[in-house]
């Protein structure tokens, strides 16, 4: 017969198991492979007592032993939870780890009633058990995810769920599949011949802002002519080229992208900093590339026409992200041609000295073009020591117009955007011409030649679309 244990023992070996429990060690095995010691367990070892003893004496979340029955105590089984998450809690309640009458096999607690008496003591229970949900199944061999479609309760935990599948890509398949994705793509741009007689004294800046790639524009609404992406990439490209050619052939250029090279940074189409709505025509992807032809379209002209090409692509307030994408995409598209150089400094400023003149260049919606001077003579003091000629290059607000005299010893220049008021800016009254631009300068002299394009008011390019 066994013995029986006084109270003092078995609140000591109730506390030992509660402790185990509290320190993770589970009340039940799960039934999914874990060699996790249990709790009675661990406490029977720390104890020197026998398992099946303490067992008995302990009971289980699902059985009462006879400490409740000798001396009305139990261990908290709820402890269990403790650092748990609430889905681990729930899942642990409905297998009956953390207290109740016994669960029957394959069966899980839908719902616990519970009678108490006027002490607090619990005279009667009823258990609502329903069948356990079984192991997740295995997708079919060679099989992928196609669509799954759940059936939640009123907490959003699933209830059933139903999952499609369909035969997936044998590595074959996906070879062939990128393979094809990637047919018209070649290895990089091949190097471009250099064009001869080309002046060691002259540089060629190319303003490459302001572009909005991607914008949509409904003359019916704006007053001014309709515009989309491939009215977009047609009229800028022929522009680009058409000015690249007028300019001197010049040993060095640069394309300098102004910043707002795309029209809208995201797919949501919006401002980043003010959450304004944007007309965009067509998908992001889309638009980013669209953008990227049109950049290596420049470039390669400016290759055609001049000896080494610098490309900076400065960040707008409508692609901070997009242009760092640009930026790197040329990196590695002209990674094999020698006479190109891309420039992937993230500031929002660029600074560049040729000789006795000094440029630099920010789109404007951080600092107004009227203070790049003052930052121009802190931030290169040295350039500004050497140089007598020096010109800022702004964007950002479609319209032209300069700033500063030769006397204040910075010439600051905002360029006009190539292409036409959206909806917001016709509804707000704004006015502005359409240009391209290629301005040279001369290592000891300063400007000495501008090439200019205007796009007029675009509605021959619209009849012709």
């Amino acid at each position: 017969m066994a013995t029986r244990i006084n109270k003092k023992k078995a609140k000591a070996e109730i506390a030992a198991v509660e402790a185990h429990l509290r320190a993770g060690a589970p009340a039940l095995p799960t039934g999914h492979g874990a060699r996790d010691p249990l709790a009675v367990t661990l406490a029977a070892r720390d104890l020197g007592v026998d398992l099946s003893s303490l067992r008995r004496r302990i009971g289980s979340p699902l059985v009462k032993g006879t400490h409740a029955r000798d001396h009305r105590l139990s261990v908290d089984w709820s402890l269990a939870a403790v650092g748990r998450t609430a889905a681990e809690v729930v899942a642990m309640a409905e297998r009956g780890e953390l207290g109740t009458d016994p669960v029957m096999p394959g069966f899980a607690i839908r719902q616990v009633a519970t009678q108490r008496g006027a002490d607090g003591e619990t005279e009667r229970e009823w258990i609502k058990q329903g069948r356990a949900p079984g192991p997740a199944a295995p997708l079919p061999a060679g099989h992928v995810v196609k669509g799954v479609s759940r059936l939640v309760d009123g907490e959003g935990r699933t209830l059933a769920e139903w999952v499609k599948t369909r035969e997936g890509l044998t590595p074959a398949d996906m070879v062939a599949a990128i393979r094809e994705a990637f047919a018209d793509i070649g290895p990089g741009a091949a190097p471009v011949p250099q064009p001869p007689a080309l002046r060691d004294d002259l540089l060629t800046l190319i303003p490459a802002g302001d572009w909005h790639i991607g914008m949509f524009a409904w003359g019916a609404e704006t007053g001014g002519p309709n515009w989309d992406l491939k009215l977009a990439e047609r009229v800028i490209g022929r522009a680009v080229e058409d000015v690249i050619a007028r300019a001197p052939a010049s040993a060095h250029a640069v394309i300098l992208g102004g910043g707002d090279l795309l029209h809208s940074d995201t797919q949501e189409n919006r401002t980043a900093r003010s959450g304004n709505a944007l007309q965009v025509d067509g998908r992001y992807q889309k638009v980013l590339m669209t953008a990227a032809r049109l950049m290596v379209r420049t470039v390669d002209a400016a290759l055609c026409r001049h000896g080494h090409v610098t490309v900076r692509v400065l960040p707008g307030n409508h692609d901070e992200h997009a242009s760092v994408a640009i930026a790197y995409f040329l990196l590695a598209w002209y990674r094999a041609e020698p006479r190109v150089t891309v420039d992937v400094d993230p500031s929002l400023f660029w600074w560049h000295r040729f000789g006795a003149v000094m440029l630099g260049a920010t789109h404007g919606h951080s600092v107004k073009i009227g203070e790049m001077p003052a930052i121009m003579a802190h931030r290169r003091a040295v350039d500004w020591g050497l140089t007598r000629h020096r010109y800022v290059h702004g964007f950002h607000l479609h319209h032209h117009a300069k700033f500063a005299t030769e006397g204040a010893g910075v010439i600051c220049e905002i360029h006009q955007s190539p292409v036409p008021q959206d909806a917001w800016h016709a509804g707000a009254g704004f006015l502005s011409g359409r240009s391209l631009q290629a301005i040279t300068y001369h290592r000891r002299f300063g400007e000495v030649s501008r090439a200019r394009v205007a796009l007029l008011d675009g509605e021959a390019e619209s009849e012709a679309a």
